[in-house]
């Protein structure tokens, strides 16, 4: 019997790069959807997988142990009431992509490219100067590896960097780090804001109407985190009134976006469809590998989800 199904829509190519990386036999069941899952199932003590594909699944499933997760985040299993396994995610992967996404929105914001290619296309001259990133401040919600990660880059370009977390306490990339009770006082004296924060009761619309008032108009910002951070509505009003300079969207309550949604026709505002970060087989393996071999040996797992903290 395989130990270990595979339930992802790039099941086959997971597969591929488990064979691939493993250097010995890993017996495993590979299925690309949650009822080719569920009518082939046969015991199996450990899924790896998107975690919305396994959220369909297992409660059906007492047998399993433990779930390792393809993505960074875990909502789709912190809603079913099943906390007797173990979960993991995966982590330190995904800062290079993110910061990429992150800086190449913030040079385009500051570089007029949309401006620039409007004139272009009119074939006008358009001389007016670019911004730079140099010597402004960029605040980053979340501090956790991927926060961390975006800091270092930014810093490196002339950025001053602060975090906010729950504690406040310093992180590393971090110029400064800010403790949540502080959270509407550095909103003040930001020129960038990103959202790295994970989707959990605690983090929910902490970008409401009220937070986004406490921005400068000239702000800029970025989620790259969870939609439930944000208020949607409250952040359609902030750019339609020129409250904001602009903001860059990959996450959404509504996944994909309803073509109906405001947020299509609202100015200044960049939409992408959830592809800041892609879990590329050959990053996410590896990380499973390590955990496959803890597990086998009674070892601790990494990157171990807190059930009550949501990450």
């Amino acid at each position: 019997m395989p130990e270990i199904l595979i339930l992802s829509k790039d099941a086959p190519a997971l597969a591929a790069e488990l064979e691939r990386q493993s250097g010995f036999p890993v017996p495993f069941r590979a299925c690309t959807s949650s009822d080719q899952a569920l009518d082939q199932y046969d015991g199996e003590k450990i899924l790896f997988g998107r975690p919305d594909l396994i959220a369909a699944c297992l409660p059906a499933w007492p047998a399993v142990e433990w779930v390792q997760s393809s993505w960074a985040g875990v909502e789709p299993l912190l809603a079913i009431d099943r906390r007797d396994y173990h979960l993991t995610v995966v982590k330190d992967v995904f800062g290079q992509q993110m910061s990429e996404y992150v800086l190449g929105h913030l040079l385009a914001h500051e570089l007029k490219l949309s401006k620039r290619r409007a004139h272009q296309e009119a074939r006008d001259w358009f001389q007016e100067p670019s911004g730079t990133l140099g010597g402004k401040h960029m605040g980053i919600m979340g501090t956790g590896s991927i926060g961390r990660h975006i800091a270092r880059v930014a810093r490196s370009i002339g950025l001053t960097v602060s975090g906010l977390s729950r504690s406040g306490k310093p992180a590393e990339g971090f110029d400064s780090v800010h403790a949540l009770t502080q959270f509407e006082a550095w909103l003040h004296g930001l020129d960038y804001l990103v959202s790295t924060l994970p989707g959990t009761p605690k983090t929910s619309r902490l970008l409401d109407a009220r937070s986004l008032a406490r921005l400068p108009a000239h702000c800029y910002m970025v989620n790259v985190g969870r939609s439930n951070v944000l208020d949607e509505a409250a952040l359609v009003e902030a750019l339609t009134n020129n409250k904001l300079a602009g903001a860059a969207l990959d996450v959404f309550d509504t996944e994909p976006l309803p073509q109906d949604s405001p947020l299509w026709e609202t100015p200044n505002l960049t939409i992408t469809a959830h592809i800041s970060a892609v879990s590329h087989p050959s990053l996410i393996v590896p990380i499973f590998l390590e955990n496959l071999h803890r597990f086998r040996d009674g070892q601790a797992l990494k990157f171990l989800v807190d059930f009550d903290a949501g990450y």
